[in-house]
């Protein structure tokens, strides 16, 4: 069939693209054309998502049975994409778990409802809840929206597991935190979320999916430990109290990529992902992603910005001597 990607250029999109041309569908990707080619063998259309005008012309007559949608950020974005694409047979929306005004705290499931965020905000998950209700009201019957938590493997331009694993690779002692070595976590390989997409929008399965790893796949400490047995590195250990962390400066998430203070932890990774794998989002060994992950980054010279205007996840040197020098 005919396949749209909405995005298609880096991270999720690309690695949708790729999925969706190995299972034989006609492939084209819709990006600003500002951030590289899409894989070989599919279309590259440009426009701007914004403009109610671009998407209508860039098509010019190529109707996609099925979309993937990677790219909303913003209301525009979603009424455009509602008005232009309605007629297809199913499409797979990428939304966040920040769609869900009330999380955290968890624990969240699908079953929880519409996502609660009515404002005119432009804050990411607002847009995403927005989206949600106008493209889904556009197609109803066959609009799947996959509410995402954390997003791993190669080519992530976000960073965060990148940063770890180029850290631990550097060696010596590392700053982790104390409390938080225990603390579940929860991610999807974005090669299992990528076919499965498209898998969806080919069966048209409509309704609301928490789209991440299973609760308790690993805890944060056991993600670094798998960092420092696929880098190699001699890697020594600093763990250091929340407290201490937080009155230092550390921003958890950002500083501590995946860290987060105990008491929003404790919910923030408790999202019932049963609908997920009763639909078949597969979840591939963590250490498999951790390994892959790393063979790509090696092999990548620097990385370009994150995307949408995101911070570069990591902890500033500065920071790390003076936690380092106290211990």
């Amino acid at each position: 069939m005919r396949l749209l990607v909405l995005g298609g250029t880096h991270f999720l999109g690309r690695h949708v693209t790729t999925a969706a041309l190995d299972r034989g569908h006609e492939v084209a990707t819709f990006t600003r054309g500002v951030s590289g080619d899409p894989p070989a063998g599919a279309r590259a259309l440009h426009g701007d998502r914004d403009d109610p005008a671009a998407l209508p012309a860039a098509l010019d007559g190529w109707t996609p049975d099925l979309v993937v949608d990677t790219s909303c950020q913003t209301r525009a974005a979603a009424r455009n994409a509602a008005a232009v694409l309605s007629g297809v047979r199913g499409y797979a929306f990428v939304s966040s778990l920040n769609a869900y005004a009330n999380w955290p705290p968890g624990p969240l499931g699908p079953e929880d409802g519409e996502p609660t965020w009515q404002s005119d905000d432009d804050e990411y998950g607002p847009v995403k809840a927005f989206a949600e209700r106008a493209i889904g009201a556009a197609l109803p019957g066959r609009f799947l929206t996959a509410r995402a938590g954390l997003i791993v493997g190669p080519d992530d331009r976000v960073d965060r597991l990148g940063w770890w694993l180029r850290r631990i690779a550097r060696g010596g002692r590392v700053v982790v935190p104390a409390e938080g070595w225990d603390q579940p976590i929860a991610a999807v390989d974005v090669r299992d979320l990528a076919g499965w997409l498209v898998e969806m929008a080919e069966r048209g399965v409509p309704g609301a999916v928490n789209a991440t790893g299973p609760v308790g796949m690993a805890t944060l400490g056991g993600l670094l430990e798998l960092c420092r047995e696929v880098t190699g590195g001699d890697a020594e250990w600093v763990p250091v109290p929340d407290a201490d962390l937080l009155s230092a400066g550390v921003e958890p998430w950002l500083h501590l990529p995946l860290w987060l203070r105990a008491e929003m932890a404790r919910t923030a990774w408790d999202v019932d992902t049963a609908r997920a794998r009763e639909l078949g989002l597969p979840s591939r060994p963590l250490a498999r992603t951790v390994a892959d992950t790393w063979a790509w980054l090696r092999g990548v010279e620097e990385l370009p910005p994150p995307p949408h205007g995101l911070p570069r996840p990591g902890l500033p040197a500065d920071l790390e001597a003076t936690l380092l020098a106290a211990r």
